[in-house]
């Protein structure tokens, strides 16, 4: 069976001294005088501030973690002391949580998350509980927020069993449903998603075709240029445009050469004048035909940086982001299926950025200065 396999560094970027573990680890600086960097392998793992599985505690997927301060919300210089290995479950979940100490008052059976749990059990205190099959992490606030704790299956008669040194209460729980896969089992998966993207891409390159024809004039009007793929530098070709036709493909325009500044994404249709596609003047410098719109679309929108805060999926368009998002702002994205666009103002108005698949931990990586978001919609080619 292969392990989850997590390593730690003294330094921060990956650098220094190093120690490999694929089990639990009570006490790092046995290994190492200081933690400022980690790297999942395979598996989840929970990670301590602390001796002893004590103190805050985080939980790291698969991936790089280069500065363990921002993982963990602290401003001390190695903050990592332990470590526990998630092992995999593939079987049901359920726990009962206690209103009292020692499986005393009010009881409830989970099987399944709970966001917020006085909306749905109405109630205040959970002071002891039994982790009957799954592994459990539990919030300090609703909607799985704040502070994080994990429990394992046994049986918890208080908060100091737990573990619950840093909090006082928790109000949201969550399974924990993914962990490592085997290594032979990602490889033929690897494979199988490299030969699939193949086949896709033959097919794009074959099929993926796009047509724009700019003017100079409004409606369609004066010198013009036509174009079939991406031009880094239209001023070679038209002083200005005052009007388009998109006769093929999606394709997002921009105000400067090299595909910067303002951002104008457009779907096959006419456009009679800038007005028409919300443009602020009649400068269009660089365009792009966007190669890979999808059938299925998906994105998850975080109020905070680092895909952390309160978190909605999105698999429509959204023309007023506030009748279902209470935030003006939002700070960071994960576009799971298909390209999509964030409008400045609400009704697809303002300025446009283009989202494909991918993760965005940050406005500027989406090209914004600021985190206002007042609409989404989808990019959907109907060539």
């Amino acid at each position: 069976m292969d392990m989850g396999r997590i390593t730690f560094f003294e330094e921060k970027n990956f650098q220094g001294r190093s120690y490999e573990t694929s089990n639990d680890c009570p006490e790092l600086t046995s290994y190492l005088s200081r933690c400022n960097s980690c790297r999942v392998e395979n598996g989840l793992f929970m990670v301590y501030e602390k001796p002893n599985f004590m103190g805050q505690q985080v939980l790291v997927r698969r991936g790089e973690y280069p500065d363990n301060q921002r993982l963990m919300g602290m401003t001390m210089s190695d903050c990592i002391r332990s470590s526990r290995m998630i092992p995999t479950h593939k079987g049901p979940f359920r726990m009962k949580i206690y209103e009292k100490e020692n499986f005393g008052g009010q009881m409830h059976e989970l099987m399944d998350d709970c966001d917020n749990m006085q909306d749905r059990f109405r109630m205040n205190e959970c002071q002891s509980c039994n982790v009957m099959e799954g592994h459990w992490l539990m919030f300090e606030q609703p909607n799985y927020r704040g502070k994080m704790m994990y429990l394992r299956p046994g049986e918890y008669r208080n908060l100091r069993e737990m573990g619950m040194s840093n909090m006082t209460r928790f109000s949201s729980m969550r399974r924990i449903m993914d962990s490592y896969v085997s290594v032979s089992f990602f490889m033929k998966l690897l494979y199988l998603c490299m030969f699939l993207l193949l086949k896709r891409e033959q097919k794009v390159t074959m099929e993926r075709t796009g047509k724009i024809i700019f003017y100079e004039e409004k409606n369609f009007k004066g010198h013009h240029y036509e174009c079939s793929g991406d031009c880094p530098e239209l001023n070679s070709h038209i002083q200005h445009c005052n009007s388009l036709r998109v006769e093929e493909g999606a394709w997002v325009l921009y105000e400067r050469p090299q595909y910067l500044g303002y951002q104008y994404v457009l779907m096959r249709g006419e456009y009679p004048n800038y007005q028409s596609w919300n443009g602020f003047n009649d400068t269009i410098r660089s365009c792009r035909l966007i190669r890979h719109p999808s059938s299925m679309h998906r994105i998850r929108i975080y109020e905070r940086p680092d895909f952390s805060g309160q978190m909605i999926e999105f698999g429509d368009d959204m023309p007023n982001l506030m009748d279902r998002w209470r935030y003006r702002d939002l700070h960071s994205a994960h576009v799971q299926d298909g390209v999509w666009v964030f409008y400045e103002h609400s009704n697809y108005r303002g300025r446009q950025y283009l989202l494909e698949k991918g993760e965005y931990r940050r406005p500027a990586e989406w090209g914004a200065l600021h985190p206002a978001v007042g609409s989404i919609r989808r990019v959907v080619d109907s060539s």
